[in-house]
């Protein structure tokens, strides 16, 4: 019996440390919510099909507020008189939207499971049936986290990753959530669907010298050394509105939009893992589809913690 003792010992450690994570579960609304993802998969095909990037905008929102504070919905609510939110953050403001489409999908949900389903669900749902939507992975989507009473505009403007960031910095930024540089590398294969604003990857096609020269001349057209900040392109040049492993390929080619994103292929570590995701697309949505799940288990609010917003841009 004695020589048991360590192994349960060591079950419960084990136990301990995965408690927040366990707490989560693909499940969790099988009987609060059993039409749960029929109606967030609706609302999103909806969505998609009247604007392609919509798929893009509901990722970056997932991943925006995952960053900050785990993914608890924090990056959803509204800043008011007496309430400072994460949506004027440098890194969210001009930049973060979709918002509409997450009320809507939780204008429906609520109908269907009334004061049952969080908002921080929903947005980990859609972002990825909007992945799924433009031809990329799906996975099961661990479920049961709870909505953030706070924000953090601070955290925002600290902890979200740069554009402009070279490896390093953004090694230590996913280090600090817990993913690995390998999760770091396959996330940023999100950027295969969606558009950067002008200001974001001026620096990198007027400044940056590993960088195609055709590449860098196309994008100088729409994006002028001075003025222009809005003006907008695609960070996947080739198919900018279907989820594949064509931004690695991009990459390859010195032809990735954001600083941050040739940071990847550039003489450092992360080579050889582009290279693979450029030659391997299956390899590339595996990896990708794990790094969400592990991404979506950032210091989730569970149990008793946190609420269950009624509606998602305001605390109840």
């Amino acid at each position: 019996m004695a020589s048991t003792i360590p192994i349960v010992t060591l079950l419960i450690v084990m136990l301990s440390c995965h408690a927040a994570n366990a707490q989560l579960s693909p499940n969790f609304y099988a009987s609060s919510c059993p039409n749960l993802q029929t109606i967030v998969r609706n609302a999103m095909s909806r969505a998609v099909n009247r604007e392609t990037r919509i798929g893009a905008s509901i990722l970056r929102l997932f991943f925006h507020d995952c960053f900050v504070n785990g993914c608890d919905g924090s990056i959803l609510l509204d800043d008011t008189a007496t309430f400072t939110g994460e949506k004027n953050a440098v890194p969210n403001r001009n930049l973060a939207r979709g918002f509409e489409v997450i009320d809507t999908i939780k204008t429906n949900v609520e109908a269907a499971c009334s004061a049952t389903v969080s908002c921080a669900d929903i947005l980990a749902l859609a972002a990825r049936d909007g992945v799924a939507l433009l031809g990329g992975p799906t996975w099961q989507v661990p479920l049961g986290r709870r909505d953030a009473r706070t924000a953090s505009q601070s955290a925002a403007n600290n902890q979200i990753p740069s554009p402009f960031a070279n490896l390093a910095t953004l090694t230590s930024s996913f280090a600090a959530k817990g993913l690995s540089t390998r999760d770091l590398t396959a996330l940023s294969g999100g950027h295969t669907i969606g558009l950067a604003r002008c200001t974001t990857f001026r620096g990198r096609i007027y400044n940056d010298t590993n960088i195609d020269a055709n590449f860098a001349a196309t994008r100088r057209a729409n994006c002028p050394a001075s003025g222009g900040d809005n003006n907008l392109a695609p960070l996947d040049i080739q198919t900018p509105t279907r989820f594949d492993n064509d931004y690695f390929r991009n990459l390859v080619a010195r032809r990735g939009l954001l600083h941050s994103d040739q940071e990847l292929f550039n003489g450092g570590s992360q080579d050889a893992l582009v290279r693979t995701y450029s030659n391997n697309p299956a390899t590339f949505s595996a990896d990708f589809a794990a790094a969400m799940v592990r991404m979506g288990n950032i210091s989730p609010l569970t149990g008793t913690q946190g609420e269950i917003r009624r509606n998602c841009r305001v605390v109840n």
